[in-house]
């Protein structure tokens, strides 16, 4: 839907973007703008910029950028009339009548209620008599009616066309059921139960919608499990079972179970912040919102070889956020659902010591590494001495903690705590500039792919650079606007993207003082960061009116064939290109 400019500036002015960010990302002042670790790409050194002059972000290590609307769609992956609705009703605005063509936000919408609808469905069929393996399979597990109902478990019929059925006679057309993933289509074109005979867990998002679900079988059929696949409204890469509880909870430290019903037995145990990944090892898009509700992530994987390797994995996706991290093991091979019904009455007693006596992941990996070699030999040794250094010890950052551990492997192994700290320096070193090399592979990457706003910038970079400068400052001093048009009307721009953002900014500033917000419905999110990254590159660039007579000259007398170095390397078929629009802004 389309939202006037009028409310959208209203929107803005109460949405500050420091405010908003401020619930994802640790921010630090510099000056008068805001730094911080950027949400949507791992990274050590802040480089995610916050201009609240301007209530702009611009991350100048991933590209990412725009206003706060564009914020909020990219953080909460929402679409645009969506993250409009999500920062209305934290500001306590009415949206206006709704009108227009919106088929993605209805599709998502219809999707929601279809999940809503699936639960409820899933939920009342435990009490029925085609309910009752299901409700069988969680009294077995322990679980009462109260935590039944706050998880929302189910049971989904056997019959393979309960669900479809109940549905479409709710008035939803089959392609939604499969759009939503909880159907799918025979070769006769016919939807039929995605699940079937399993208990359900739904999954909700931050905000409490159900987004997905997750399925077990209750035979020895493969798969286990089944996941809601990646929807309108679902992304498995970022979901979090319980996250939606564990998120209030008050703590800044989670707990990270294997499956579902570790999490639903902590939290029945009084442990509330514990959450599970969704039937996919943990992934650093979960990694970054594990750290807006955290600062201490605590591993607490199935003790088996397989929840080993998940640790394993975990570990450095968590620490690369910036988290603590410990793991705590449950002994006997056990999980923590099953540890605490070991225990019975004491079980959450028991568990609450484990997670006191819990170790670093640091100590956690150099344990893992010992158990591989026999230290009582000197291969061993050398053999133990050399792994741990090289995954583990070089790998610290922090100066006293590497010191610290450099010591411990110095006693175990009997070789000098100097000469250790010196290898792991030298691995340090290598490491980081492999990563830096590939920090700048990426970030080259990444520009390559954002220069597709501005494709013509590299050909005309002259006039692109002089472009932005003027479009810079007609947005900081729009009582200059006449004047500018003046002396540089829209159609002298070399370059097709600036040309159009001159345009714009000039047709908007004749009614009302602009903000980003007037764009949000007219620039794509690609060229929102573009515009975005300009205004951020030039915040500390002072101009003034002859600064722009002179970038007037460059534009005005750069249509490509005034640069020796592109004819010298240009194609026919570019020079023809380049007369054809040159004719094209004369029209």
């Amino acid at each position: 839907m389309a939202f006037s400019p009028e409310f959208l500036r209203e929107l803005e002015a109460r949405s500050p973007i420091e405010d908003i960010a401020a619930g994802y990302v640790q921010l630090k002042r510099r000056g008068k703008n805001l730094v911080g670790l950027c949400p949507f790409h791992n990274e050590k050194t802040p480089s995610f910029n916050l201009y609240p002059d301007n209530n702009s972000y611009y991350c100048f290590g991933c590209s990412n950028g725009g206003g706060v609307i564009q914020f909020v769609m990219n953080i909460e992956r929402l679409d645009f009339p969506e993250a409009v609705r999500w920062l209305a009703q934290r500001a306590g605005m009415a949206l206006p009548e709704e009108g227009g063509d919106d088929s993605m936000t209805r599709l998502r919408m219809r999707i929601l209620e279809i999940n809503r609808e699936a639960g409820r469905f899933f939920f009342k069929t435990l009490g029925t008599p085609e309910g009752r393996p299901g409700l069988d399979y969680f009294r077995r597990r322990g679980l009462d009616g109260q935590t039944i109902r706050h998880f929302g478990l189910g049971y989904a019929p056997d019959s393979g066309f309960a669900l479809v059925n109940h549905l479409r006679g709710k008035g939803y057309a089959p392609e939604e059921l499969v759009q939503a993933d909880v159907a799918r289509m025979s070769r006769n074109n016919n939807p039929y139960d995605r699940y079937r005979g399993r208990v359900m867990f739904p999954i909700f998002d931050l905000r409490g919608n159900v987004v997905a679900f997750g399925g077990r079988i209750l035979t020895d059929e493969k798969p286990k499990y089944i996941n809601t696949t990646d929807t309108p409204v679902y992304h498995k890469s970022s979901g979090l079972f319980a996250m939606n509880f564990a998120k209030n909870q008050g703590s800044r430290t989670l707990i990270l179970a294997e499956g579902y019903m570790d999490v639903i037995a902590l939290h029945r145990a009084g442990f509330t912040n514990a959450i599970a990944s969704l039937g996919t090892s943990l992934t650093e898009e979960q990694a970054r919102v594990i750290k807006r509700y955290a600062d201490e992530a605590i591993l607490c994987y199935d003790s088996d070889e397989a929840g080993r390797r998940a640790t394993q994995r975990a570990i450095p996706i968590l620490r690369g956020t910036g988290l603590r991290v410990r793991v705590v093991t449950v002994p006997g091979g056990k999980d923590p659902d099953e540890f605490m019904k070991l225990h019975g009455e004491n079980g959450p007693l028991r568990f609450k010591q484990l997670l006191k006596g819990g170790g670093t992941d640091v100590e956690y990996r150099m344990d893992a590494i010992r158990e591989k070699y026999d230290l009582e030999t000197n291969e061993g040794k050398v053999a133990y001495l050399r792994e741990a250094v090289e995954q583990v010890i070089s790998r610290i950052g922090e100066p006293t903690e590497r010191e610290v551990y450099a010591q411990k492997l110095s006693r175990e192994t009997g070789v000098d705590t100097a000469g250790i700290l010196a290898t792991a320096g030298r691995q340090a070193a290598r490491e980081s500039k492999k990563k830096e090399k590939k920090l700048i592979r990426e970030q080259q990457e990444i520009k390559a792919v954002k220069a597709g706003a501005n494709p013509e910038k590299e050909k005309h970079l002259r006039a692109a650079l002089a472009e932005e400068r003027v479009l810079a400052f007609l947005y900081r001093n729009q009582d200059r606007a006449k004047a500018l048009e003046t002396l540089l009307p829209p159609e002298k721009f070399v370059t097709a993207y600036n040309r159009r953002v001159y345009k714009l900014l000039l047709g908007k500033i004749r009614y009302a003082e602009v903000s980003l917000a007037d764009f949000s419905q007219e620039l794509t999110g690609e060229e929102a960061a573009e515009f975005t990254r300009i205004l951020a590159e030039t915040a500390e660039v002072p101009s003034q009116w002859k600064d722009m007579e002179a970038y007037a000259r460059i534009i005005k007398t750069d249509g490509g064939f005034s640069d020796p170095a592109w004819v010298r390397e240009a194609s026919k078929e570019d020079i023809q290109r380049r007369i054809q629009a040159l004719r094209d802004r004369k029209a």
